[in-house]
C-alpha cells in the first residue's frame, strides 16, 4: 500500500526543519463549491494538511463558530456522500493530506468499514473522531488502518495518565494536543503551561504532536511552532468563510487566503 500522505508530509517537514500548518474548514459552509475553492486558497496560502469538518447536529468539542457553520451546512441538506464526492473532486488538484473531523455517530450509522473505505476512496488520509474514547476505538482504528487511514487521537492537558498511555500506544499520523481544555474557539493568549505539556508528550512518542484549540493569530502560531510539530487553526478561518454570505464569495476567499498565509508564514518562520 502506498505510504500515507500524512507520513510523507511530516517526513519532508522534519528534513527541512519546518512545522506543519494545518487549517480546518467546514464541509459545505456555505456550499461545497466554496469548500473546493477554499482548498485551493489554502493550498496557495501554504497549508500542509487540511482538516475538513463533517457537519453534525450535536458536536461535542466545537465552539459556537464551528457549531454555527455545521448548522448552516446541515440546513442546506448536506450528506456524507456529498462530502465524499466533493473530496474526490478536490483531489483532482489538491495533493496534500486531508483529514476528516467526524462524529462517531455518523461513522457508526454508516458502518465502520463502509465509512473508512468510503473516506479512503474519496481521498482522505486520516480520521479525527473527538467523541470516540480511545478505549473504545479499536474497531474503527482497525478499519481505518485496513484502508490506509490514520486514526488521529486528541490529548488534553487534563488527560489522565492511564488514558494518556493508551493514546500514545495507539497514536499514528500525528497527535492532536489541545491547547486548552474545553471547546474550540479563538483565545487571546497561549497558556503558559502549554510548552511543558507538549514537551512531555513529545518525550514519550515519535509521532508528531500538533497543537490546536484556541489558536487564531500569527503570533500564537509562531509561539507554538517553537515547540510543537504543527499548528492547527479552525474557528478563526471558519469565521472568515462565514462572511461569504455578507461580503460575497470572492472577497471571503481572498480574505481566507490572506489570513491563512499569515498563519502559515508564522508557523514556518521558526
Amino acid at each position: 500500500m502506498e505510504a500515507n500522505r500524512i507520513d510523507r508530509t511530516f517526513g519532508a517537514l522534519a528534513k527541512s526543519g519546518k512545522r506543519a500548518f494545518m487549517p480546518f474548514i467546514t464541509a459545505g459552509d456555505p456550499d461545497l463549491e466554496t469548500t473546493a475553492e477554499a482548498f485551493a486558497a489554502l493550498d496557495r496560502a501554504g497549508a500542509d494538511i487540511v482538516e475538513l469538518g463533517i457537519p453534525f447536529s450535536d458536536p461535542v468539542a466545537d465552539g459556537p463558530v464551528i457549531q454555527a457553520s455545521y448548522t448552516r451546512a446541515l440546513g442546506a441538506g448536506l450528506h456524507v456522500d456529498d462530502i465524499f464526492a466533493a473530496t474526490r473532486e478536490i483531489r483532482r488538484s489538491f495533493t496534500k493530506p486531508i483529514v476528516y473531523m467526524v462524529s462517531f455517530s455518523i461513522v457508526y450509522r454508516r458502518g465502520l468499514e463502509s465509512f473508512a473505505a468510503g473516506a479512503a476512496e474519496a481521498g482522505a488520509d486520516g480520521l479525527i473522531v473527538p467523541d470516540l474514547p480511545v478505549e473504545e476505538s479499536g474497531a474503527l482504528a482497525d478499519a481505518a488502518r485496513k484502508n490506509g487511514l490514520h486514526m488521529i487521537y486528541l490529548i488534553a492537558p487534563t488527560t489522565t495518565e492511564a488514558r494518556r498511555r493508551e493514546i500514545l500506544r495507539r497514536a499514528s499520523g500525528f497527535l492532536y494536543y489541545m491547547a486548552v481544555s474545553g471547546v474550540t474557539g479563538e483565545r487571546q493568549s497561549v497558556a503558559a503551561e502549554l510548552a511543558g505539556g507538549v514537551a512531555s508528550v513529545k518525550a514519550e512518542t515519535r509521532v508528531p504532536v500538533c497543537v490546536g484549540f484556541g489558536v487564531s493569530r500569527p503570533e500564537q502560531a509562531l509561539e507554538i511552532a517553537r515547540y510543537a510539530d504543527g499548528v492547527i487553526v479552525g474557528s478563526a478561518l471558519v469565521k472568515v468563510l462565514a462572511a461569504a454570505g455578507l461580503k460575497g464569495k470572492a472577497a471571503a476567499l481572498a480574505e481566507l487566503e490572506r489570513a491563512a498565509g499569515e498563519l502559515a508564514r508564522a508557523t514556518k518562520s521558526v
